[in-house]
């Protein structure tokens, strides 16, 4: 990828720029030649800034913004004279208190409140979005190993709500206030639905999705009884830069490499690392959750080519370790 020098001259602009998966595709944009205006809480936190500001042509073409997903017009800025917008920011954890003030409304208000700023400004050619496959899979429908998945799936958020599932009714609100709002303002608008991502951090600070495979191999007794799909952070950072470059993208693309069980996670990590105490039994004594199928033909067709989850656990492990979040 770096031999392309194809963003050389372009402008573009990253939202929550210190997250896990918008370090990658800053890491990318500065590869390829873009110049990035780049969002983050607090530019001045060295903390969370200094694996950005390190990168290769970081010093040349990385400039960081102070912007606040829940402060109109605070995204201003940042976004004009960017031709190409990727809105990533928008929090992702478990353990929630307030569902409204901690997810729901940073993720909506937010993805509004840059949206905005976008069309406002007249340099912005398209906008790439930072969605969930949270945002797709969660409508009732039963999820068994001949169902696959696509992008005409939309999560429903009553069922969300019933679920409890605040971080899927986070991602899915966002995602139908976004569709709505382009289709009022015309803004040419692609959104990028991963499922849970691992490979390795660039970020010094240990983010959600890492740490469910940080668990696994730090002592946890048990594995949960659940199945999700998984991808690799390069390939979904690679995905987005994609969506934006090619033309013809449009509409959303699901990105998931596999399917698989938690169980099937320890199995890949027994493998790798047959010496590590990992949870020999399921949390529950329920029926395995099964597996079921999502579509890659949308992503493929983009040129995605999905790195394998064993590849990809292994990498999150050795980052896990360099890191230091845990030793062996």
């Amino acid at each position: 990828m770096s031999s392309i020098v194809t963003g050389a001259g372009k402008v573009v602009c990253v939202t929550g720029a210190s997250g896990y998966i918008a370090s990658w595709l800053v890491k990318f944009l500065l590869q390829r030649g873009y110049t990035v205006k780049a969002s983050v809480r607090d530019p001045n936190d060295q903390k969370k800034t200094a694996h950005l500001t390190s990168l290769d042509g970081a010093k040349e073409r990385l400039q960081l913004f102070k912007a606040d997903l829940l402060e109109e017009g605070s995204f201003d800025s940042v976004i004009e004279g960017s031709e190409g917008v990727f809105h990533t920011a928008s929090p992702f954890y478990h353990d929630v208190k307030d569902p409204e003030a901690e997810l729901l409304d940073p993720a909506v208000k937010g993805t509004l409140n840059v949206l905005n700023s976008c069309a406002k400004s007249s340099s912005v050619k398209r906008v790439v979005l930072t969605s969930s496959i949270a945002a797709v899979s969660y409508n009732g429908k039963p999820r068994t190993p001949d169902v696959i998945v696509d992008e005409t799936w939309f999560s429903d958020p009553d069922i969300c709500k019933e679920l409890k599932q605040w971080y899927v009714l986070s991602k899915t609100l966002a995602e139908d206030a976004a569709w709505k709002f382009v289709k009022e303002k015309g803004i040419d608008l692609v959104t990028m639905n991963p499922a849970m991502v691992i490979g390795p951090l660039l970020q010094p600070t240990l983010n959600t999705s890492a740490a469910a495979i940080l668990n696994l191999i730090n002592g946890a007794q048990t594995f949960l009884n659940f199945t999700l799909g998984w991808v690799n952070v390069k390939d979904v950072a690679n995905a987005h830069i994609l969506a934006y470059e090619v033309p013809s993208a449009s509409g959303r693309y699901c990105l998931v490499e596999s399917v698989a069980h938690y169980s099937e996670i320890v199995r890949l990590l027994r493998e790798l690392y047959p010496s590590l105490p990992l949870p020999e039994k399921c949390a529950d004594d329920k029926l395995f959750m099964p597996t079921y199928q999502v579509s890659k033909e949308k992503a493929t067709s983009l040129g995605i080519d999905f790195i394998p989850l064993k590849t990809g656990l292994k990498e999150t492990v050795e980052s896990l370790k360099e890191k230091q979040f845990v030793n062996f």
